[in-house]
């Protein structure tokens, strides 16, 4: 068994195509078959099989993917503690983000300012929900990600507080409110999120027993938008993402605090902070320099 067996192994599960794996290693697709093979007859097992097409793990892949992935990451973390000792600031470091509020208000100036204190490290982003990404930082497919808090099977950073807003077309009625008492927001056609936040917005209704009028159910900040500028209905997202350059493109959209208080805290999790390797822990570090609010 070695490295490059495992390493093939996790990508083929995680992308379910050879030709992925192979493109992404640079490799031909028949050495990624050659050496799946030669890794279950190490172990005497089946991974996967495949059928018109289709690759699906068997129970002991599903079992052994795990491993295979807390063996890299190990792998991985010595390497960077190696070249840490040396002097030397190198290797890889996967983010997970989920949302405008990470995406746009948090990761591009914390990220500029990690590439000019540590140029030589690798960076690899991935986005989806705050669901995706505390699953994938369970999962160890990445390293570090942003989450809302709280997360107890993780170990968390705070950073900062954000708010939950409406969005409401200037020409409604209660636009001319200062604020918004979410039971308000039942009288008027909906604009749902699909996006990083829609838990916790489904959440918040719910918390307040008002059941939208939901006629959109869309996954972009920027349609969402667009809809609401065009007296579409109202919407709740996160007021960090929500910047004075957006709504300048959309003069019908007026933004408003709700009440009760909808704070919710963001911060930075990873699976286990004594696993988490020299370039994670310089990412939070650096995150907490940059971002860190005591409430």
């Amino acid at each position: 068994m070695t490295f490059t067996q495992l390493e093939i192994f996790v990508l083929v599960a995680e992308y379910q195509s050879f030709t992925l794996a192979a493109r992404q290693l640079n490799i031909t697709q028949s050495a990624v078959s050659h050496a799946l093979k030669s890794l279950e007859k190490h172990w005497n097992v089946r991974l996967m099989t495949r059928e018109q097409n289709q690759i699906e793990l068997t129970h002991i892949g599903r079992q052994l993917l795990q491993h295979a992935k807390e063996l890299l990451n190990t792998a991985q973390i010595m390497q960077q503690e190696v070249s840490a000792s040396l002097g030397i600031q190198q290797g890889t470091l996967r983010i997970g983000s989920f949302g405008a509020s990470a995406s746009i208000h948090l990761l591009p100036e914390l990220l500029k300012a990690y590439r000019q204190r540590y140029p030589h490290i690798e960076i690899y982003v991935e986005e989806g929900t705050d669901h995706e990404v505390a699953q994938w930082i369970q999962q160890r497919q990445v390293d570090v990600g942003f989450a809302v808090l709280p997360r107890p099977h993780l170990d968390t950073f705070p950073l900062l507080q954000d708010i939950f807003i409406a969005l409401i077309p200037a020409s409604y009625p209660i636009a001319r409110h200062a604020q918004l008492n979410i039971q308000e927001l039942a009288h008027y056609p909906f604009i749902l999120t699909k996006a990083g936040s829609q838990t916790h917005v489904e959440q918040l209704l719910r918390r307040h027993g008002v059941q939208p009028k939901i006629q959109y159910q869309m996954s972009q900040l920027l349609t969402i938008l667009n809809m609401v500028n065009l007296q579409e209905g109202v919407a709740i997202v996160a007021d960090m993402s929500m910047t004075p350059e957006l709504l300048q493109l959309h003069p019908n959209v007026v933004k408003r605090p709700l009440t009760p208080n909808t704070q919710r805290q963001i911060g930075l999790a990873v699976k286990d902070t004594q696993s988490a390797s020299p370039a994670a822990r310089a990412f939070i570090q650096l995150a907490q320099e940059m971002f860190y609010f005591d409430a």
